[in-house]
């Protein structure tokens, strides 16, 4: 899905308040976009007297250090500071995550009908780079927190329950789920019931006769550990799957070494880098599988085309669901994918806030809620029955 125009140009805004400039080359690397789209953004930016061009570079009109105050609550809105005192709503998500940005949508039409504005803020793609964008919003004043923290091991998650649970402005996580017992047990959630959304493409791929079936997914978010750990049970507990198993769906898709070491071992012993575990062609070609799941849409995008130069037809000798479906249907073969209702958890995350910024009645505050939401099954062109199935 193409990220629209006023979207990237709020997230450019964004970048360049939190840093006080930045190169357009790695501004189009980042957005992952042309430099010559990056080009147009910041000249168009420019002409409406919202940043400051250089050679090669585009500069804010704040200091960054300056940043956490009006500026950054205006970004949503792409206004200056002081142009509006209606009451903000902080909104921290990480960058690049387009999966995410479409919570944003539903979150958006929500608050604006409630008369509230959005302070946007994108977290750079390191461990606790959510902390200093969440301490920013709270310094701009906002009055409460809609947040996806990045979370790419299990040890960044902990990391984050002490300072999370703290927070003194009521708070949603959007898409996902804290372990049970932990500090953030009981802080408003709103997420997508990943283990149904496995479910349905496991489901599916049986009822079309297939009986070998591979999982190929990232390892380097909370969605992707939930998808890892519903495939691992399900396959497990399904008698008609004769034989499953779980690879990465890229080697790239895991934590960074660092957070590794510090998660320990997860997926029940499973090697954690893409050395250590078979390479999905191998997997398919070894277990004779006739069927995958894979996590997420591009690098699902990017196996097909592996799989059809490696001779191996797609849906004809092999049978493929992505999970997302984010650009699963603008595939060459439009891929059958799982699509988690990633607008509708922003918009129930905003009710959510707004219920728990009402007065409570009674002097009670009103209970935690943990909402889950299911995803539904697209069906395209990518799935069929394997050759020699019965009916």
């Amino acid at each position: 899905m193409r990220e629209p125009v006023e979207l990237r140009r709020q997230r450019i805004l964004a970048v360049l308040r939190s840093r006080g400039s930045a190169r357009v080359a790695d501004l189009a690397a980042e957005l992952e976009v042309s430099v010559v789209t990056v080009r147009r953004d910041v000249e168009e930016l420019e002409r409406a007297g919202k940043l400051r061009r250089g050679h090669g570079v585009a500069r804010s009109l704040v200091p960054a250090e300056e940043a956490g105050t009006g500026a950054a609550a205006a970004v949503a809105t792409g206004g200056r500071p002081g142009e509006d005192s209606s009451p903000a709503i902080g909104l921290v998500v990480p960058e690049r995550h387009s999966y995410l940005f479409e919570t944003l949508h539903g979150a958006r039409s929500v608050l604006e009908e409630a008369g509230m504005r959005i302070a946007l803020h994108i977290a750079p793609a390191v461990s606790g780079g959510e902390r200093p964008m969440v301490e920013r919003a709270l310094a701009s004043g906002v009055r409460g927190l809609l947040i996806a923290p990045r979370w790419r091991g299990r040890g960044a998650e902990e990391a984050d329950y002490g300072w999370l649970g703290a927070l003194d402005v009521p708070t949603v996580l959007m898409e996902r789920r804290p372990l049970p017992g932990s500090a953030l047990h009981a802080l408003d959630s709103v997420c997508s019931d990943h283990w149904y959304g496995v479910h349905l493409a496991v489901e599916h791929l049986v009822a079309l006769g297939h009986r070998r079936i591979i999982l190929a997914a990232r390892d380097d978010s909370p969605t992707a550990r939930a998808v890892r750990a519903a495939f691992t049970a399900i396959a497990a507990e399904r008698t008609e799957i004769e034989d499953w198993a779980v690879t990465l769906s890229s080697p790239t898709a895991v934590p960074e070494a660092a957070e590794r070491e510090r998660s320990g071992a997860e997926d029940g012993g499973r090697a954690q880098s893409g050395q250590e575990q078979p390479d999905v062609l191998e997997l398919v070609r070894g277990r004779g599988a006739t069927a995958a799941l894979l996590h997420g849409d591009v690098d699902a995008l990017m196996l097909v085309q592996r799989f059809q130069e490696a001779g191996i037809r797609v849906p004809e000798d092999f049978s493929v669901v992505a999970y997302d479906d984010v650009v699963a249907a603008l595939g060459s073969t439009p891929l059958t994918a799982v699509s988690p209702p990633k607008t509708e958890v922003g918009r129930a995350a905003a009710e959510l806030l707004l219920h728990r910024l009402k007065p409570s009645s009674g002097g009670r505050p009103a209970p935690v809620r943990r909402i889950e939401l299911l995803p539904d099954l697209q069906v395209r062109g990518s799935t069929m029955r394997p050759a020699g199935a019965g009916e």
